[in-house]
């Protein structure tokens, strides 16, 4: 007669120490599978949805994050990063959005756009508002907390 397997001490330890090594992007799943993050600034929220590709896994591993958002053009806000993204999750789209989250490639910046937009070669879009852009029409400059939720 066989006795059933028992887990070791060093197993259960070594699979902990693999839980907290996972990636942030990983962890930071929902129980559909959905990346979210969330922009925070002034009394303002707003909730991402987004997508999974290299530039926002590599946003994702710099997060949390204390920024500065403000507005730019009549169009979005933007927000300067600490460094540049990878730049893998370039694909061209043609379904421009107001909601969508991009990152500018000629700056090195997020994109939150407000209204409308057109690609020109130098965006890649990281996600999608969850729900109603009115938050991003807050005009001025603020500190900006970006989280994963």
């Amino acid at each position: 007669m066989t006795r059933p397997l028992r887990p070791t001490r060093r197993a259960v330890l070594a699979g902990a120490a693999t839980a907290l090594l996972v990636p942030a992007a990983a962890r930071a799943q929902s129980s559909t599978g959905a990346m979210r993050m969330r922009v925070a600034f002034d009394d303002q929220q707003v909730t991402y949805q987004l997508f999974d590709n290299p530039t926002v896994r590599d946003l994702i591993s710099m997060l949390p994050a204390e920024l500065e958002i403000q507005d730019f053009s009549n169009n979005e806000k933007i927000v300067h990063l600490p460094r540049r993204l990878d730049e893998g999750g370039f694909e061209a789209f043609d379904d421009e959005t107001p909601g969508d989250l991009c990152y500018f490639l000629g700056w090195g910046n997020l994109a939150l756009f407000h209204d409308n937009y057109t690609f020109r070669d130098d965006l890649i879009r990281l996600g999608h508002i969850e729900g109603e852009v009115t938050p991003l029409l807050h005009k001025g400059t603020y500190p900006v907390r970006i989280e994963m939720v």
